[in-house]
């Protein structure tokens, strides 16, 4: 398989909601963003995720071009959780936790959660 590309915040955000919608134009996609960036932006950036394999298009009809993910959500999470830990935390996931309980980001429920998933592992 292909490695991912690297991807902006904003590719990031326009790909978030091409996840959510299965499809999309680009004038579809520039109603669904916060405001903000110009139509012509959101078509520039629609373009640069086609040309790195994150998307892929679609005429439908006489109309406009219609665009869907061509990688998964899952995938790029994946990719960028590992981005995150390289760039921050030196590859180590302990450091991540720690901060993000400092910050009150996860909760008991988020604890447990963790921990049964880690338990499901240790089965496997």
């Amino acid at each position: 398989m292909a490695a991912l590309p690297d991807l902006s915040r904003f590719e990031l955000a326009c790909l978030r909601r091409l996840w959510a919608r299965g499809e999309a134009s680009v004038r579809e996609l520039h109603a669904d963003l916060p405001r903000g960036p110009s139509y012509s932006t959101v078509r520039k950036i629609v373009e640069r995720l086609e040309q790195k394999g994150a998307v892929g298009r679609v005429r439908q009809a006489g109309k406009a071009w219609v665009y869907h993910p061509t990688i998964s959500r899952p995938a790029m999470l994946r990719k960028e959780v590992q981005r995150l830990l390289d760039s921050l935390f030196d590859g180590e996931a302990a450091p991540l936790l720690a901060h993000l309980a400092d910050v009150k980001a996860l909760s008991l429920d988020d604890l447990r959660e963790a921990e049964h998933r880690l338990s499901g592992r240790k089965r496997r």
